[in-house]
């Protein structure tokens, strides 16, 4: 049985396009303030952070060069995947924040207001 997996972009990035200023990802980082809120979430959720620059070699390993953009949550068998998931081979994924945060509420019993 896996786990669900989440993989964001790692805060604190910088872009070649502005030299010496840090940012973070404003999708990502909604995440991870859930993250942060429910400690015990990242014990049952698998979570990788990755570097913002491209190739994401350890997404594309998982779920194909197409398939980059961040955040992405894969989700596990543990629980059915909803209807509204995207497909790569066999594994069921979301990319839309929205719809992480309204999955990991679901799946891993975190508060989420509707």
């Amino acid at each position: 049985m896996s786990r669900d997996r989440l993989f964001l972009i790692a805060p604190g990035f910088e872009d070649p396009a502005s030299p010496g200023r840090s940012f973070f990802c404003p999708d990502c980082n909604q995440v991870e303030g859930v993250l942060a809120s429910n400690p015990g979430l990242a014990e049952r959720i698998e979570v990788t952070r990755v570097p913002f620059a491209g190739p994401r070699v350890p997404v594309i390993a998982v779920l194909g060069e197409e398939n980059q953009s961040l955040p992405v949550l894969i989700l596990g068998d543990a629980s059915p995947a909803p209807d509204d998931a995207l497909t790569h081979g066999t594994l069921r994924f979301v990319t839309d924040t929205r719809r992480i945060l309204e999955l990991i509420a679901a799946r891993h019993g975190v508060p989420f207001p509707h």
